[in-house]
Formats: C-alpha cells, structure tokens, sequence
C-alpha cells in the first residue's frame, strides 16, 4: 500500500489536471465555448434527453444548462423536440451540425494532446492512457457522466476497443 506522502503528492498532480482540462478548453473554436461543448460530448455519448438529465449530468444548476443550450441551439447545434412521454417537457437531440462540431471539437483535442505530447514515447502515452482509464474507473461517477466514448469524430487505433460504460 501506498504511504500517506505518496497520496499527497498524487493528490497535487491530479488537482492540477486543472491546468491541462483549462488548456484543452482553450483550444474549442471561439464559437464552441466549453458549456456548449460539454452539452454536445453529452448528447452525443448519451443520446437525446431531457433539460434536467442533462443539468444533473454536467452538475449543475437547470438555469445554466439552459444558457448552454441555448447557445448550441442557436448555432443550429441541436434541436428541441417534443417529449412523447410527456407534452410539457422537450426532449434535446443533436442535429448534422452539431455532429459536425463534435467532429471538430475531437479534432482540436486530439491536435492539442498531440502537439504538446509530441516527445512523449507510444509506451509512456500506452501507460498514461491505461493509468488515467484505471483512475476513472475506479472513482466510477465519471465513467457514468461522460460516458467511455472515444473522442468525437475519432476511432480507436487498429486493435484498440474502446471500453464501455456499465
């Protein structure tokens, strides 16, 4: 087992992912910010749903899920349909064009890892890659939230299966 100082100091490096989430965020297209980005990834990994599954998956308030959604919505994004189950409520799908923008925002997360990771060997990125997937895992709320989708508008390399969310 590992010593308390070894936990310490794994909980700054995890704390400090901050920095590399807040790089990624960076490099969305200006017209994408990251609330609107994080509502695409969602209805993309989890299909259409409603306002208040969507809040509940990003954790946080209905009032600013619905700005993001707004947003995307006015950037033709997504859609707003009428819930079957129930008339009052709409239901949230993506259109072509937001599948177009998960594409993009893929591949400006994949250019960004790449570009800053280019010294980096295949074995160090395999390891980071497997220990990351081990740690969300293991602390599961993450895996539920987001899904274990690979990354929009990519595959996984020839061999690789992505694994699936329970």
């Amino acid at each position: 087992m590992a010593t308390q100082s070894r936990y310490v100091e794994l909980a700054r490096h995890i704390t400090a992912l901050g920095a590399v989430k807040r790089a990624l965020t960076r490099s969305l297209p200006a017209e994408c910010p990251g609330g609107p980005a994080a509502v695409l990834s969602l209805l993309n990994a989890h299909g259409e749903m409603r306002m208040s599954r969507l809040s509940e998956l990003l954790a946080v308030d209905v009032s600013v899920t619905s700005r993001h959604v707004a947003h995307a919505a006015q950037h033709g994004w997504l859609e707003r349909l009428p819930d079957p189950a129930d008339g009052r409520s709409r239901l949230l799908r993506l259109t072509p064009a937001g599948r177009d923008m998960i594409a993009t925002l893929g591949d400006r997360a994949v250019e960004m890892i790449a570009s800053t990771l280019a010294n980096w060997t295949d074995e160090d990125i395999d390891s980071l890659t497997t220990m990351l997937g081990r740690l969300r895992a293991d602390f599961g709320d993450c895996r539920i939230a987001h899904g274990d989708q690979p990354l929009p508008g990519h595959r996984p390399p020839a061999g690789r299966v992505p694994e699936q969310a329970p």
